[in-house]
């Protein structure tokens, strides 16, 4: 189960750095909940954080008649932790007088959750007495303030008041809650991207994938503390940073690379989409165009296959993207592959899958366990997918204590 963590963004010109922290506190295998005032809507959308988290938002405005009328108390439970980023003098000043004129304050008030600001303002407003004492009382209650920092701010002036990069609160948040690094000292190797087979120089075959299914557990799996190798051929989307990152375009090039790092893994997480049939024999030229070619095609190596039968004690995770038969084709590759754990995802779909940010997938153990994620963010598929293998990794190391004589 993972922590849950709410977000509420207040009307700061410092609100798109709101949407950088619910990405960062996702990629740490968080789940969050936004939350926005009135004032914020008119900085970034609720759309915005709706797209980034899979959540819906809780907007300031009170429940209409035969809207849920409880919402401002249910939003927050199950929650740990709240995050006020960017807080403006305005709601820091109704923070600290329990003031609950809208939803998000009535939230405030009422969720009994610690409490973390990120103030965002103006230099004289910060340094203003009023807001000094307003920040000194809810420091006095048990708030914790992240910042501000000093720098160059919206109004063209330099000085303190500048919110603190996602990346720092992110870490205070993770600080904060405790545990965050419960992958701290496994070793995960990912595969990501599509191989590209070449025709010749300049063409190629090869299959489908932005590789963002396999960012996003490599990035989530790095935020809980795992030591992340990302092997990734043609992609589609940004490489992470902060992990080491081995290229490898062809079907060769990836089992050259997987079989060089899997002796130091702990955990193998093949969401590459490597190509299936390579041509025999690529032309060295470019080949002029003419009115049909015929192209010689060999099987390329079972990567997944191969080294799931040399694991010995290491855990491998594999992707099964289908387009009919789900289960009975996912099954039989979780079985004939020799894996632990399989992703199983339906391709035929437009709202999922191939360049989408989200997915909605089907998990099969080889104990047969089954667990079905409804349409989410790739980073929420990402974070079940690591608690399933590490489980799995976890229940592999427990030896059982003989009894005592």
């Amino acid at each position: 189960m993972k922590d849950t963590v709410i977000l509420v963004v207040t009307g700061s010109v410092a609100a798109f750095k709101a949407a950088q922290l619910a990405r960062r506190l996702m990629e740490r295998g968080l789940l969050v909940k936004v939350a926005m005032t009135t004032a914020a809507e008119r900085f970034i959308t609720p759309l915005t954080f709706e797209a980034l988290t899979g959540q819906p938002v809780l907007r300031a405005g009170f429940p209409q008649p035969g809207e849920a009328p409880m919402e401002h108390i249910n939003f927050s439970r199950g929650a740990r932790l709240v995050v006020i980023a960017p807080a403006t003098a305005n709601t820091m000043g109704k923070l600290a007088h329990g003031v609950a004129d809208d939803s998000v304050l009535s939230m405030l008030l009422a969720s009994g959750l610690p409490v973390m600001v990120a103030p965002a303002m103006n230099t004289q407003m910060y340094k203003h007495p009023a807001v000094q004492s307003n920040i000194n009382t809810l420091a006095g209650r048990g708030v914790t303030f992240i910042g501000p920092s000093s720098g160059s701010l919206a109004c063209g002036e330099e000085g303190e008041g500048k919110m603190e990069d996602a990346e720092v609160i992110a870490a205070a948040v993770m600080e904060k809650l405790g545990g965050e690094k419960d992958l701290a000292g496994v070793r995960l190797l990912v595969t990501t991207g599509g191989c590209q087979e070449p025709i010749d120089p300049v063409r190629y075959i090869g299959n489908r994938s932005s590789g963002k299914m396999g960012v996003a557990v490599a990035q989530v799996a790095a935020g809980r503390g795992a030591e992340v190798v990302l092997v990734a051929a043609h992609m589609e989307t940004g490489l992470p940073e902060g992990m080491r990152v081995v290229r490898a375009h062809t079907a060769m090039e990836m089992q050259e690379a997987v079989r060089k790092e899997f002796a130091q893994c702990d955990i193998l997480v093949m969401a590459a989409a490597v190509a299936d049939y390579q041509v025999e024999n690529p032309a060295t030229g470019k080949v002029k165009k003419k009115n049909s070619m015929r192209l010689d095609l060999v099987e390329t190596p079972d990567i997944l296959a191969g080294v799931a039968m040399e694991k010995g004690g290491r855990v491998v995770v594999g992707f099964a993207a289908e387009t009919e038969d789900h289960l009975a084709s996912g099954r039989k590759k979780l079985m004939s592959k020799n894996l632990d754990l399989i992703v199983i995802n339906d391709v035929s779909r437009g709202d999922i899958g191939f360049g989408s940010d989200y997915n909605e997938v089907t998990l099969l153990t080889r104990d047969g366990k089954k667990i079905e994620i409804a349409r989410a963010s790739k980073d929420m598929v990402a974070g079940e997918v690591l608690d399933q293998a590490a489980t799995i990794w976890r229940d592999s190391r427990t030896v059982e204590q003989p009894e005592a004589s």
